[in-house]
């Protein structure tokens, strides 16, 4: 069974950093795109970051120039670095990624979501 685990969300101050890892399990043979999404309460969830197998990037607009996105394809893992955090960067972060099982196979997975918390 193939899943994405997000790791790395907690508390942090406003103006502070946070890198949350996305890693891949299970039966898989590489994964194509991955991103990063977020939801805050009550609002839809949203993208942040996208980045393709061979590293081509894509940021939202109100994460430029804060927020990095990357992948080690060995590992199955993408990351995200969030540097300059402001409050209204609270939210549960989401992974995504298509998974190629085999040859013949391939699915969107998400993880579970982080957590993320920027408060004073």
């Amino acid at each position: 069974q193939v899943q994405l685990v997000e790791s790395g969300g907690g508390l942090v101050q406003p103006g502070g950093s946070l890198r949350l890892s996305c890693a891949g399990s299970g039966t898989i043979l590489s994964i194509n795109d991955m991103g990063w999404y977020r939801q805050a309460p009550g609002k839809q969830r949203e993208l942040v970051a996208t980045i393709t197998k061979l590293g081509s990037t894509n940021y939202d607009d109100s994460v430029k120039g804060r927020f990095t996105i990357s992948r080690d394809n060995a590992k199955n893992t993408a990351y995200l670095q969030m540097n300059s955090l402001k409050p209204e960067d609270t939210a549960v972060y989401y992974c995504n990624g298509e998974v190629v099982e085999n040859n013949y196979s391939r699915l969107w997975a998400w993880g579970q979501g982080t957590q993320v918390t920027v408060s004073s």
